[in-house]
């Protein structure tokens, strides 16, 4: 009977085992695919709104530009109404395109005719004789307010590259046109080439990302370079249309899991091949297989030793300590005294009660193994243990006395985990803070009664610093750590709208004299080093009574606010160009300069004040400052 019984349970639990390992493969090939689907869409969204920043990043460069551009050009048509005998100077115009930081101003008289130049080779150019200076002579008949901001090109004397800005002069027939390098300009451009986008994401081993033209079939950019014949089946366009759930497309080395998403005009694709896919999942199962073997044999063993012993008494009792195991009392134990084989029988029984107390530390062992942050509980309300793995209390911040309470009472770990996840992180539905810093995601099924409650618990703290630094680099420069513009005016308006009765605060507008000069003689090297220095002052100043961005270049904006009147503006003010003066940059290893700055601001205690309104008439404070008494400050009036 013993061998009978040991033959048909080996050929259960065998069958059994195969059954599971076959289910397990199963799904785990379907979850292996479904996760890189979703690892690929992420990828792939992230990519777009990249491209989405870069566009909208670059349409606000255009317009700040533009508008920044022919502020200057009227500026320079406004003085030389005022001044005519200046443009017939070179070194005035010069002086002029400096005082402005343009790198070159025209002047253009009724005939087309460029009569003086801030660059002397270029007086005497006929504007109609090439098209890059003929769109400007529409500016002739055009009227007195009429401009034209010309997108970059070479220009027509030297071919180097240049945005020029034309106004129409008021005083008489002619035009006053100002040049640019657009270094700015043509460095956001190229921060938006899909390669460029692709090198700054992270790719597996084998991983490709690649965008595919929607009208034409060509492969446009690729993670890996574009030095490839891209003739698979996995580029073409025909193929990738159908991969937007995820597919397996013939790739130039195998099978590629490949995923595309469509965006505008072109197809954005991830591939990976699948032979790296699956790689893992195989090593998984050959464990899994090995440690459901060794099962196999200790309960094959554990089930020869029972076989052995006889169940004729003592089975009353035998029930009662099972029921009392059932209901989660594992510290009980079975001890049925008046024959041998009924005192064996007990020991066995305990021994799976060991056995199963031992499963969640197998758990863990296997979470553990596979790398994850990851660990699972299970309970039901009204017994004495919940069954966790070996990852919880780290998980959950618990010290070792906390977990052993927690662990020992399924209704105090029930309200623990209640009060935990009434207070979701900001923004968040699932993710929950447990300590400094630290956040995990909980699921859970059921809800503690007699179906019980199972739970499992993620770490979801490098998710949560993400969002966080990536909120931080779309709302602070890059360079100066500075808030930029869009985000200050957000601020500001916040601010304004919270001014408390009595109080109030001013807008700055602030901009670096001479700047255009340090960049020339020094390199953009110091030249970012000058900015840094100047905006270390600016962090330096009291952070409740000042929010600091960079608005562009050289130009930087202020808020001083809850002050009590303008005055105590003023003092900070003081305060701050002071520490200016105290703090001089090393330009060389020769020579080093104080930072020259010219401000405006605009004071108000109105709680209904407009952000764009202040900061217009600070700007406008500022020009007079710079054209009059560049290195100080005033307010507008």
């Amino acid at each position: 009977m013993q061998k009978t019984f040991i033959k048909y349970t080996l050929v259960i639990v065998t069958t059994a085992i195969l059954l599971i390992l076959f289910i397990n493969y199963f799904f785990s090939v379907r979850s292996v695919e479904v996760q890189r689907l979703t690892a690929f869409r992420t990828k792939i969204e992230q990519v777009i709104h990249t491209l989405e920043n870069n566009e909208e990043e670059l349409a606000l460069l255009n317009e700040n530009l533009g508008e920044d551009y022919l502020t200057r050009a009227r500026a320079a048509a406004y003085v030389l109404e005022r001044q005519r005998e200046m443009y017939l100077d070179v070194e005035e115009l010069q002086y002029l395109a400096n005082l402005l930081n343009v790198d070159e101003l025209h002047v253009i008289d009724g005939n087309g005719i460029i009569v003086s130049a801030s660059v002397a080779r270029y007086i005497g150019i006929d504007m109609a004789n090439h098209p890059q200076t003929r769109e400007f002579l529409s500016l002739l008949e055009g009227g007195e307010d009429v401009y034209l901001i010309q997108d970059p090109q070479p220009n027509a004397a030297e071919g180097v590259i240049r945005q020029y800005v034309g106004v129409a002069r008021r005083d008489q027939k002619g035009i006053v046109q100002v040049g640019f390098a657009p270094t700015r300009k043509l460095e956001a451009e190229s921060r938006n080439t899909y390669e460029y986008i692709f090198s700054k994401f992270p790719t597996d081993a084998g991983e490709e990302l690649y965008v595919v033209d929607t009208a034409t079939g060509k492969v446009l950019g690729h993670s890996g370079g574009m030095d490839q014949a891209f003739t698979a089946e996995c580029y073409e366009l025909s193929r990738l249309l159908a991969c937007e759930e995820g597919a397996f497309v013939k790739g130039p080395g195998g099978m590629m899991y490949v995923v595309s998403r469509p965006y505008e005009e072109v197809l954005i694709c991830a591939a990976f091949p699948r032979s790296l896919l699956f790689s893992k999942l195989l090593v998984n199962m050959l464990s899994i297989f090995l440690c459901l073997l060794c099962i196999e044999i200790a309960v094959i063993l554990l089930l020869n030793y029972l076989v052995k012993r006889k169940v004729i008494d003592g089975i009353h009792c035998i029930n009662e300590n099972l029921t009392a195991i059932t209901n989660g009392n594992l510290d009980v134990k079975v001890a049925v005294g008046g024959n041998r084989e009924f005192e064996e029988l007990s020991s066995g029984i305990n021994t799976m009660v060991k056995s199963i107390v031992s499963i969640s530390n197998r758990i863990s062992a296997i979470i553990d193994m596979s790398g994850i942050p990851l660990a699972a509980f299970e309970y039901k309300r009204g017994e004495n243990y919940v069954f966790v793995t070996s990852g919880v209390g780290e998980l959950l911040s618990l010290s070792a006395a906390q977990a052993k309470r927690l662990y020992g009472n399924a209704d105090l770990f029930d309200d623990y985990i209640r009060k935990l996840t009434e207070r979701p992180a900001e923004g968040e539905k699932e993710i929950f803070p447990v300590g400094e810093g630290k956040y995990v995601r909980i699921h859970m099924s059921g809800a503690g009664g007699e179906k019980g409650c199972l739970g499992v618990i993620i770490d979801a703290s490098r998710e949560i610093q993400e969002k966080k630094k990536m909120l931080y680099e779309n709302t602070h420069d890059a360079l100066t750590g500075l808030c930029k513009y869009e985000y200050f005016k957000q601020l500001s308006a916040e601010i304004i709208k919270g001014t408390a009765s009595g109080r109030g605060c001013a807008v700055v507008m602030l901009d670096l004299d001479r700047f255009k000069e340090v960049n020339d003689t020094f390199g953009h090297n110091t030249g970012d080093h000058y900015l840094q220095t100047f905006a270390w002052v600016m962090k330096a100043m009291p952070e409740e009574h000042f929010l600091t961005a960079r608005r562009s270049g050289d130009e930087f904006c202020m808020m001083i606010y809850d002050c009590g009147d303008r005055e105590q503006v003023i003092r900070y003010l003081e305060e701050f160009f002071l520490a200016l003066r105290n703090t001089p940059v090393v330009l060389s290893d020769t020579e080093s300069r104080v930072i020259g700055a010219s401000a405006g601001f605009q004071w108000t205690d109105s709680s209904d004040a407009s952000v764009e309104e202040l900061l217009g008439h600070a700007d406008e404070a500022l020009y007079e400052v710079k054209r009059e008494n560049r290195g100080h400050f005033r307010e507008w009036r």
